[in-house]
């Protein structure tokens, strides 16, 4: 049995509708045993007293949509961001670099860029990165995670010539001789991933045990891993970084498009167990791109073009995957981002009844950038859960402002409206698909969506704010809700004491410094797992 401790003399926000607010509680064998105004406590005598001085107290973040293992192999690559890479001139001297340090042709591999933040403000090509690698094979994949730009070794390694069609959901970008750029756009970035070789599986499960630290100090507590950009089973690399020291809890969902025509695919019913602290929630499909790579299907066109974007999954995949769901009580999570393609994911499932249990949302669908009333209304109404980010344009400003322009991207990410219609909503960073230097930190998001401005000061729709309480509590609570942890994003009864105390009141701090909090420490399940001083 673990030692009782009582908390006191804090500023606790509970995340509990019931009761927002405290400034005590108690904790025992990892659960919140009571919590409440420090005048009403319960007899103290059996436990060790611990003095918050009047400190902040959350509960821990849960980031509802990310990709952990992605971000953890990140480490070993090229960043492409700032302030590590500002111009495509410095990508291909950290490609130049990267050459110089290996032999024979290992693939060099980056990831992160986002032309608008290039001085030279366009993408890189074939020819950028040939120029620091002309023998050896790169793929630097953009910070959306949907476009892939390589070199001429990788394109000739891949089999990929002027002749090669597109394929179906994806664009191979092309000179206007019809050759290819290098710029591999949604499902066609698939067509170099079985020539890259994969990491070792000793390697990966190092690189999340890492990761688990990093997102410990930034108050991180549960996360959804939400898919790989290739075929491999993540929950593996989760079971065994748990051996080594990964505290925290993952919700694992599978990407439908590399298992919908395997009659082998299975899911052993172990791993469906919601208390577990890794647990298999659901099936992800792509239903289109990126706004900053112009491959959201949209309702209307990209600012000074014809194109709407890309539909990328194809109906068979989304009726397979929702009787894949319905016979085995998953999720089904659909990438959505523009207007065309969040109609279509509700389209096919407003006939359906729930097939989930009742705390978990049967459908969530991710990103909603533009979403219509009647999307909003019927999210509302069959309970669809939503999962947004708003560093989106607070971190790519300059491509949401070239590609859509700026009224229209104002209207963008319409948080308080949805939240005002009923929608279930919560908010996540998408980390690492999102460009900002360290994508998993959750203050900058809050920082976004409590002033609705960019880094640079832009404007991005202040009618859409949402106060610091609202966006903590889409940030626990909500986030797992969306994701169907159980017992964690909120401080009360029962509930897995999963809390962190912060630096600074967030609750008084100035809107435009909420970036500069930092996490003092974490608390997993009652245990302290990381302390910014040193003190576990």
């Amino acid at each position: 049995m673990s030692e009782r401790k009582a908390y006191l003399n804090g500023k606790i926000f509970t995340s509990d509708p019931e009761a927002f607010h405290a400034d005590a509680m108690i904790v025992e064998d990892g659960r919140i045993q009571w919590v409440g105004r420090e005048e009403d406590i319960p007899s103290v005598a059996d436990c060790t007293k611990v003095d918050l001085g009047g400190r902040r107290v959350l509960p821990g973040f849960v980031d509802a949509h990310m990709h952990p293992v992605m971000l953890a192999d990140f480490s070993t690559q090229i960043s492409a961001l700032p302030p590590a890479v500002n111009s495509i001139a410095e990508l291909t001297a950290a490609v130049a670099e990267f050459r110089s340090r290996q032999d024979g042709e290992q693939w060099i591999q980056g990831w992160g860029y986002d032309e608008g933040k290039f001085a030279e403000k366009r993408s890189p090509n074939r020819y950028d990165l040939d120029a620091g690698s002309p023998d050896a094979p790169v793929s630097i994949l953009r910070t959306c995670g949907h476009i892939r730009c390589v070199n001429s070794r990788a394109l000739e390694i891949a089999g990929i010539t002027k002749d090669t069609p597109d394929p179906e959901g994806g664009e191979i970008e092309r000179d206007e001789h019809g050759e290819p750029t290098g710029v591999l756009k949604e499902n066609a970035r698939n067509l170099i991933t079985p020539f890259i070789p994969e990491d070792d599986f000793n390697s990966k499960v190092k690189n999340l045990t890492a990761l688990g630290e990093l997102l410990a100090s930034q108050g991180i507590v549960a996360v959804a891993d939400m898919g790989a950009i290739e075929k491999v089973d993540n929950y593996r690399f989760f079971a065994e970084a748990k051996k080594k020291g990964f505290r925290q809890e993952v919700a694992v969902y599978y990407f439908w498009e590399y298992y919908y025509d395997d009659p082998e695919f299975q899911i052993p019913a172990e791993r469906l167990d919601r208390n577990r602290q890794i647990f298999v929630a659901g099936l992800k499909l792509i239903g289109d791109g990126s706004v900053s790579g112009r491959t959201a299907w949209m309702n209307e066109p990209y600012l000074g073009t014809n194109e709407c974007g890309i539909s990328v999954c194809t109906d068979e995949q989304i009726k397979t995957a929702i009787d894949y769901c319905k016979a085995h009580g998953l999720q089904l999570s659909v990438h959505a981002m523009g207007g065309k393609a969040i109609d279509r994911v509700l389209d096919f499932i407003y006939p359906e009844a729930s097939w989930t249990p009742e705390d978990v949302p049967y459908v969530r669908i991710e990103h909603v950038t533009e979403p219509s009333e009647s999307a909003v209304r019927k999210a509302a109404e069959k309970k669809v859960a939503f999962v947004t980010q708003p560093i989106f344009m607070y971190a790519e400003i300059e491509s949401y402002l070239k590609n859509l322009g700026e009224e229209r991207m104002r209207k963008c990410y319409p948080v308080r409206d949805m939240l005002d219609a009923g929608v279930h909503l919560s908010i996540s960073t998408d980390a690492p698909a999102t460009s900002w230097a360290v994508p998993s930190d959750p203050f900058p998001n809050i920082k976004s969506a409590v002033t609705r401005k960019a880094y640079d000061g832009t404007d991005c729709g202040r009618d859409q704010r949402i106060d610091v309480e609202t966006a903590i509590r889409l940030y626990t609570k909500e986030a797992a809700a969306a994701a169907g942890f159980r017992e964690t994003g909120q401080l009360k009864k029962g509930f897995k004491a999963n809390f962190i105390i912060l630096s600074d009141d967030i609750m008084t701090a100035d809107p435009d410094e909420i970036d500069q909090i930092r996490v003092d420490e974490t608390y997993i399940r009652g245990e302290k797992v990381y302390s910014r001083h040193g003190q576990n």
